[in-house]
């Protein structure tokens, strides 16, 4: 979860609040609506503590009801919602269209950056850039070669790392300045791009890419068809689009699980690869990390244009 506002502009009231957040995390969600309650009793207008009251009362089946007023409040203070109260109202079964927002992402990853790469490769077993280079190579043969790549959500340069030897000019996008800056480091990327995908996909010269990439990306999203449309529009003839997805049970529809990510069917995959115009050239079953313990069932894809 984000970081919360650094204050609330009240020094008895910040203090009420850490002692909430502690005791929601040792367990007592009652200790901890109670201190949320007093936070806001002094600081109204405190985003955060609507959000931390909204998780404290949630935890009580009975106060379901108080939990989404709580997260509703905290969307009144922050509309962009970098707190991610969506997400919250989602869980609890409130329609609220894209859960996930951008200004949730951006500021989930800002406070990430740092210890991402460690915790993502090392503790969820992540793999999905080995995956998209050996699918690549498959399709293409071991001396494939793509002159001009954009890498979609492209984190700290994982895939940048993952594509060296095949890929040539190497542009990245990310929502996260944080994560941009660690980018920046690798020395891997002629330019890097901060926004929406979708904003900065629509910027892009026609035909202007040989490949495209984005690795564990589109679990941030419900709708993934507006991005492969922009992609196709990208892409040059006979260039491709690898990328992994999360799954679930069913073949079609969007599922926002437990975890607070999106699981895609793999016919709404086919459907939106179809609707952008791009064949389909290689759609598989995946493992594309593990949470708690347990392999994580996903899909790669690679699509042509």
């Amino acid at each position: 979860m984000p970081a919360p506002a650094r204050s609330s502009g009240d020094l008895l009231a910040d203090r009420r609040y850490a002692w909430a957040e502690a005791a929601l995390a040792e367990g007592d969600a009652g200790a901890a609506a109670d201190l949320a309650a007093q936070v806001l009793e002094r600081a109204p207008g405190y985003a955060p503590a609507w959000l931390l009251l909204g998780r404290a009362r949630a935890a009580d089946p009975a106060l379901r009801a108080d939990a989404r007023s709580a997260f509703r409040a905290a969307l009144t203070l922050d509309p962009e919602d970098s707190l991610g109260a969506r997400l919250h109202l989602a869980e609890l079964g409130e329609g609220v269209g894209e859960a996930i927002s951008p200004a949730y992402v951006r500021a989930l990853f800002d406070g990430y950056a740092g210890r991402f790469e460690r915790h993502l490769v090392e503790g969820l077993g992540y793999c999905g850039p080995a995956l998209i280079r050996a699918a690549l190579e498959r399709l293409r043969g071991p001396d494939a070669s793509f002159p001009r790549v954009l890498d979609l959500g492209c984190g700290t340069g994982l895939m940048a790392r993952a594509l060296v030897g095949i890929a040539g000019t190497l542009a990245g996008i990310d929502l996260s300045p944080g994560m941009l800056a660690e980018a920046r480091r690798t020395s891997l990327y002629a330019r890097l791009h901060e926004g929406d995908l979708r904003d900065v996909l629509r910027a892009e010269p026609p035909s202007s890419a040989d490949l495209a990439v984005a690795a564990d990306v589109f679990i941030y999203l419900r709708e993934i068809g507006p991005v492969l449309r922009e992609t196709a529009r990208v892409l040059a003839p006979g260039g491709l689009f690898a990328f992994t997805v999360q799954g679930h049970a069913g073949a079609r529809g969007t599922v926002l699980g437990a975890d607070g990510r999106y699981a895609h069917g793999v016919e709404n995959v086919r459907e939106d690869a179809a609707a952008a115009g791009l064949a389909i050239a290689l759609l598989e079953p995946a493992e594309i990390r593990r949470q708690n313990g347990a392999g994580v069932p996903g899909w790669l894809a690679v699509l042509a244009r």
